[in-house]
């Protein structure tokens, strides 16, 4: 994972998934072999699977999937991310997609090549539906009775099919798996674990770990159909243990061609429609999670709003470090220390219930800091301002604002 301060996205190095495909040739291979921990299948190299799942041609499906994440966040933190279940609220696709930071939730899934999908997320008798048909891409939520609609001319003509396609897919699976092999490169070993069954189906396990120390992810394992190259599963494992931090996979699938009536849908009577730009969300942001500021980490806003800087917006980012090791440095500009914060009677009231939820205090050559700790993106706030912030250790981020006087 090449490093470029000036254009990379600081998201990208906190989570190890992004929107893209397979690039198995920038991938430094570890020769290892499939055992018997599962399924008996024939001995395959690491490069051999990657070389499956990148020739894989399967565009029709459709089965249930299952979504677990658990960044171990503060309950604070955790509210904001919407715990209490994605239908209600709003049918905008943004608003949905940003709760699968958090709990459990099981989907169902359908894909007719790149230009029909559906994604349904269950939360007990509500769901909310996104789908894409052609050039139209719908948002049902059934408890707030709420439809979101946007018209992409682009894709009747055949020029956004797959932009949009990932967009929508970007929950399943198979994307998550194709992100995470991208993303791979010489800081990072893979092998071949375990087989296992997954859905029913015999499957291979690629495994990729961090070479590097200070890094909070043990292992990334991905579940690949034996016959099909089709990934299945995808697991985020902590270097400190536990359960996994983002588990997604299938628990039913049929590689059968979907009826074509899957992917129709017409508003219900007396439900809100809301008509989105072409290209944007209701706010016109776009659908994409880009790092925006400190403003995408729950509550760093409010807080950053209590040190003079409304939303952290308008702060400079540097990129220190490569591959799993690699932080973010955010300058907020602040003209506040975090005591000012802690005891001016101008903070708002969200800033000093997020300093409340933060880790300890630490020290260093940098002067004095709070840390926001997750199961996998830790924040180190320094008190003249700046915010460092990865997938790396508590440690790692002291180490790095130290490094960096």
């Amino acid at each position: 994972m090449a490093t470029n301060a000036k254009t990379r996205k600081a998201a990208r190095y906190a989570v190890p998934v992004a929107v893209a495909g397979v690039a198995a040739a920038t991938v430094a291979m570890v020769p290892a072999f499939a055992n018997s921990g599962g399924p008996d299948l024939p001995k395959t190299t690491a490069q051999q699977l990657i070389e499956k799942v990148a020739a894989s041609d399967v565009q029709q499906l459709s089965g249930s999937a299952k979504i677990s994440t658990d960044l171990g966040l503060p309950t604070l933190a955790s509210g904001l991310l919407g715990g209490k279940g994605i239908a209600g609220g709003s049918a905008n696709p943004e608003d949905k997609l940003a709760q699968l930071a958090n709990g459990t939730h099981t989907l169902r899934v359908a894909a007719d090549g790149p230009d029909r999908q559906k994604l349904t997320f269950v939360d007990g008798k509500d769901e909310y539906s996104l789908i894409h048909n052609g050039a139209d891409v719908w948002g049902y939520d059934s408890k707030a009775n709420e439809v979101w609609h946007e018209k992409n001319p682009e894709a009747a003509a055949g020029k956004d099919e797959k932009k949009t396609a990932e967009r929508l897919g970007g929950a399943s699976p198979q994307q998550l798996a194709q992100d995470v092999l991208k993303a791979a490169g010489p800081t990072t070993d893979v092998s071949v674990g375990e087989t296992a069954q997954v859905a029913g189906r015999d499957a291979y396990q690629l495994v990729l770990k961090p070479k590097q120390s200070g890094s909070t992810v043990g292992s990334v394992k991905i579940a690949v159909d034996a016959k099909n190259g089709v990934p299945l599963r995808v697991q985020l494992l902590a270097a400190e243990g536990g359960k996994p931090i983002f588990d997604a996979g299938f628990t039913k699938v049929d590689f059968a061609k979907p009826a074509a009536d899957t992917f129709a849908f017409t508003a219900p009577k007396g439900a809100k429609l809301t008509e989105g730009a072409a290209g944007a969300g209701k706010d016109g942001r776009g659908h994409g999670r880009e790092f925006k500021g400190l403003d995408s980490f729950p509550g760093l806003d409010a807080l950053t709003g209590g040190m003079g800087v409304p939303g952290g917006k308008g702060g400079e980012t540097k990129v220190l470090g490569e591959g799993w090791a690699t932080i973010a440095r955010v300058e907020t500009g602040a003209g506040k220390s975090l005591k000012d914060i802690e005891n001016g009677k101008d903070t708002p009231k969200e800033a000093k219930q997020f300093l409340d939820s933060l880790g300890g205090k630490v020290t260093g050559k940098f002067g004095e800091g709070r840390v926001f700790k997750t199961r996998l993106v830790n924040a180190l706030i320094t008190d003249d301002g700046k915010v460092y912030v990865g997938a790396v250790t508590k440690d790692a981020l002291v180490k790095a604002a130290d490094a960096d006087k």
